[in-house]
């Protein structure tokens, strides 16, 4: 690693270490969030940097963690709907225990199981790292979800600001494995086939990374001000789109707004939820990937959040839940059920 790199890892570990404060204090407020019910550690096989990811799982009530790979001990129980959810961060912060309000909200409204996505971060591992572990998530799952008690032709896939992103790209890189293993003699198997994405619900995304940032900054509806602090941004795209030479930023699995009109048809499911911050600086792209992703047929639901900024949900309070925050995820997971029950029948 260059110089310049390891400062960036440097000043990339201070923000980890602040974001982990903010995360404890967010999650100490009433009603406290559900801890995970496991996790379980997966080596990649995708990605030419080799490594591990860890999955964390939040389980519904009722749900038993079965104990053979067999599956033999999970036939009395039904298979439950897959959220697969990747937190935020910018791709350089964060973990897979962040979003464990969402994840509560979901295993309690919904009565799906949340497996929770510890991608490797940048400038450790810079793109498209993070989209080859969320493709590799679902593929496992895919493997082994049946034997867990999943029901993989029933899942979808949920994200935050840099996991908003992964929850589009991640879907249309996954399409384009699917092509690649279903024309390999060696993967001639079903089982790469036994995940159906259903649904996306993503939240405050990047979508669009021909856009400048101090473009983005000049869009925010609710003035410069209510933005991220532009030292933080900067820490972001530098760890992330590296080396900035070898950098397409029209690439599908790094801006899917500016992705191909059949890329987008073929690659996404039809139900998108699509929730954007009205004080933001990503909110001018992710309601013009809203409105073009209705007019390619998919049916859009979500909403903008008015008088919020960027991650308003993660608010470091440890005293009191964001009542707005409840409202807004209870919302989501009546569509998300919805479309889970519907696919199903």
């Amino acid at each position: 690693m260059s110089p310049g790199r390891w400062i960036l890892q440097l000043k990339a570990s201070f923000w980890r270490v602040g974001m982990a404060i903010g995360m404890y204090l967010h999650k100490l407020a009433s009603p406290r969030p559900k801890p995970p019910s496991f996790s379980v550690n997966i080596t990649t096989t995708i990605s030419t940097a080799k490594g591990s990811i860890e999955l964390v799982f939040y389980a519904p009530r009722g749900y038993r963690r079965p104990l053979k790979a067999s599956g033999s001990d999970i036939s009395h129980q039904a298979a439950y709907p897959v959220v697969v959810n990747f937190h935020g961060g910018g791709f350089t912060l964060g973990s897979p225990y962040d979003d464990a309000r969402w994840a509560s909200m979901v295993t309690e409204s919904v009565n799906a199981v949340v497996v929770s996505v510890g991608y490797r971060l940048a400038p450790e591992h810079p793109f498209p790292t993070a989209v080859e572990d969320g493709v590799e998530a679902v593929l496992w799952l895919s493997k082994h979800g049946e034997s867990m008690g999943l029901d993989c032709r029933n899942m979808a896939l949920s994200g935050f600001s840099s996991g908003g992103n992964l929850c589009f790209t991640v879907a249309l890189r996954l399409e384009a494995e699917y092509k690649k293993l279903s024309d390999g003699a060696l993967y001639r198997n079903p089982e790469v086939h036994s995940a159906k994405l259903r649904a996306l619900v993503s939240w405050y995304p990047i979508v669009d990374y021909t856009r400048s940032r101090a473009e983005r900054r000049a869009s925010n509806p609710g003035g410069v001000d209510k933005s991220l602090p532009l030292y933080l941004t900067d820490i972001f795209d530098a760890s992330y789109l590296h080396p900035p030479s070898a950098i397409s930023t029209d690439n599908p699995y790094l801006s899917p707004a500016v992705a191909p009109d059949s890329t987008l048809i073929n690659g996404l499911p039809t139900h998108i939820a699509l929730y954007t911050c009205e004080w933001d600086q990503l909110f001018v792209e992710g309601e013009a990937f809203r409105t073009r992703l209705a007019s390619l047929g998919k049916q859009i639901t979500g909403e903008r959040v008015r008088g919020v900024r960027h991650g308003w949900d993660k608010a470091p309070n440890p005293f009191k839940a964001d009542l707005k925050a409840e409202v807004v995820y209870r919302e989501a997971c009546v569509e998300l059920r919805r479309v889970f029950e519907t696919e199903a029948a």
